[in-house]
């Protein structure tokens, strides 16, 4: 029977080990998930609290039952398909004929996760730009912004659709396969002061802005972005929308600058990015070298007990510009002469006999290779040809 000690002592051991902090977790209003952890370090109890956030599910932008998919209404006798507008009728006042866009994307509200988000090289909802998608969360693609990291076939736009070999006569439509266009022409611009703020706090929304040129006298604006895949969303996203009055916008593509300057700008950012697509293809020790930079030194591995040290060796040095290039004779054996062997001989390093079978052999070489030197030539070019058998 243990005695009544014991029991107190083990009792008080038990009370003073504190049992393991087990993490509470608890749900927010936005759906972020906080985690709280009470741990001891030090003697001090920290209590860390680690909320990670959970991504949220893409907003329908518009009512499903009101949603409609309707073509544009009849104005002519012919639907052209590459226009996607009628044709054949009487003409319109091409401004009167220009409506205001149903609806409006708003990144900040509307974006969220598909099921697009779970394929590699989904493409985006063009009805998410134009803000007028019913499907939400449930739809097959990417309900966001592009990044520099969304990469698509130069024959395809963002949203999927393909290009063509030419722009088409105004400047509209998916675009051209042929060039990267950036730059977008956004024409019926309603003047004022702040115009230049005006444009680039509503074409920001769309992606980074590389720069913002403003045509005061004529109301037009060309703006380019960093990355073409943000000019294809930001062209359908601002169609037909309007800025700070009631103006329709005329977003379309922008022509070539005929600046020399822009012409050179726009030269010069291929090179940058051919140069960067080949440095990531290439090893890091082979571009330091190409490009000047002292290539960094190995480090020592060691292979079981044993340290092996790898060493580099160092790079020839190549002719300079407009030198010659020398050719050096290769070094000749460095064998000792007879004359040197019996310098020696007083010593008694060769003997006598030695010396006299080396003097012999020296003589019978010497006289067999003036023998080989004196060969005849041959006449013609099979007469010395020799064979094991004779026809």
């Amino acid at each position: 029977m243990a005695s009544p000690t014991a029991t107190k002592a083990d009792s008080e051991a038990m009370a003073s080990v504190e049992p393991a902090a087990q993490p509470a977790a608890e749900a927010t209003a936005d759906g972020a998930a906080t985690t709280t952890v009470a741990t001891r370090e030090g003697g001090k109890k920290v209590i860390k609290k680690v909320i990670k956030k959970k991504r949220r599910p893409a907003r329908p932008q518009v009512d499903p039952s009101t949603f409609k998919s309707e073509p544009p209404p009849q104005t002519g006798t012919i639907f052209n398909i590459w226009y996607n507008k009628w044709s054949g009728g009487d003409r319109e006042d091409k401004y009167l004929s220009k409506h205001h866009a149903a609806s409006r994307c708003n990144v900040a509200r509307d974006s969220g996760y598909t099921r697009a988000d779970k394929v590699p090289g989904s493409y985006f909802c063009l009805f998410f730009a134009r803000g007028l998608c019913p499907k939400g969360q449930e739809c097959d693609y990417l309900h966001r912004l592009p990044t520099i990291h969304d990469i698509f076939n130069p024959n395809v736009d963002c949203f999927g659709r393909d290009k063509f070999s030419d722009y088409r006569d105004d400047m509209g439509g998916v675009g051209s396969f042929m060039r990267q266009n950036r730059t977008l022409y956004v024409g019926r611009i309603h003047v004022t002061d702040d115009i230049e703020e005006i444009v680039a706090r509503h074409f920001q929304e769309w992606g980074q802005i590389e720069r913002i040129r403003v045509l005061t006298a004529r109301g037009v604006a060309f703006v380019t972005y960093v990355n073409e895949a943000n000019s294809q969303f930001a062209k359908e996203a601002m169609a037909h929308q309007s800025l700070d009055h009631e103006e329709v916008l005329n977003v379309r593509w922008a022509t070539v600058d005929p600046n020399p300057q822009a012409q050179k700008r726009d030269a010069r950012r291929i090179e940058e990015q051919a140069a960067e697509a080949i440095r990531r293809a290439l090893p890091a020790d082979y571009v330091a070298e190409l490009e000047g930079r002292a290539v960094p030194a190995k480090k020592r591995r060691v292979e079981g007990d044993i340290e092996v040290e790898e060493h580099q060796d160092p790079p020839s040095e190549a002719p300079q510009k407009n030198e010659p290039l020398r050719l050096e004779a290769p070094e000749q054996d460095m064998a000792p002469t007879l004359e040197e062997l019996t310098a020696g001989s007083n010593n008694g390093i060769l003997g006598a006999s030695t010396l006299n079978m080396l003097e012999n052999s020296r003589a019978e070489g010497m006289a067999f290779s003036t023998a080989r030197q004196e060969a005849p030539k041959s006449s013609g070019p099979l007469v010395e040809y020799d064979s094991d058998e004779s026809d």
